[in-house]
């Protein structure tokens, strides 16, 4: 039986010690788990140690420091790595962009353990692996949205995804104390533009005003 050599990654370290188990000690598959962390930076050391020699990567989205999109960029100079996303996120805009990004699978922890060691040897068959309850539309049926994103968005990870790259350049301006004028100089856009960005930005995160704004983002880490 061809051994399958695997690193993990995920947020808690409790989780990862009974992933470790779970894949080393059932199933079909000879798993060996060479490395685990909760680094998105020692992630993407670990692979440079041992890329040669890795066939399967699990992880969560939501690591410390880089975060499993920023992992799924820079893991496209390994094509040949398989990449399974296990995760407690089911909105279907994060699904979508982790497939687009070059996911192999995605399988949301509340799984069964026999669908975790299903996906694993449909992924390292060659074959893409959605779990159950993962869907690439919402349940109302418009993609990438989920019941109400104020709702959904949560946690700072989910917050950050739910912004554009332009409201984000422009959440950053915002903490630095820049008027709508200021931002629009900034940005070579128009005033009115930045205020329905701002406006836009305001209803995703949840609040009615500057201060709440500033808050968010930093009790977040949205910005730097």
């Amino acid at each position: 039986m061809q051994q399958i050599n695997v690193i993990l990654a995920d947020d808690h370290q409790i989780f990862l010690e009974g992933l470790r188990n779970i894949l080393e000690n059932n199933g079909p598959n000879h798993v060996r788990v060479l490395a685990t962390t909760s680094n998105g930076h020692k992630l993407l050391n670990l692979l440079d140690k041992h890329g040669h020699e890795i066939e399967l990567i699990i992880f969560e989205l939501n690591l410390n420091e880089l975060d499993g999109f920023e992992i799924l960029h820079h893991l496209k100079k390994f094509p040949k790595l398989k990449k399974l996303i296990l995760t407690r996120y089911d909105n279907a805009k994060l699904v979508k962009s982790a497939f687009k990004a070059g996911a192999d699978g995605y399988v949301l922890k509340n799984t069964d353990i026999s669908e975790l060691l299903h996906a694993v040897g449909e992924i390292m068959e060659g074959n893409t692996f959605i779990g159950e309850g993962v869907h690439l539309q919402a349940k109302n049926g418009k993609p990438g949205k989920s019941n109400g994103l104020r709702k959904f968005f949560k946690d700072g990870f989910i917050k950050r995804h739910s912004l554009t790259k332009r409201e984000m350049e422009i959440l950053s301006l915002i903490t630095q104390a820049m008027s709508n004028k200021q931002i629009a100089e900034e940005l070579f856009i128009s005033d009115q533009t930045v205020s329905v960005h701002r406006k836009n930005i305001m209803r995703k995160l949840g609040v009615s005003n500057t201060a709440g704004l500033i808050k968010e983002a930093y009790e977040n880490f949205l910005v730097k």
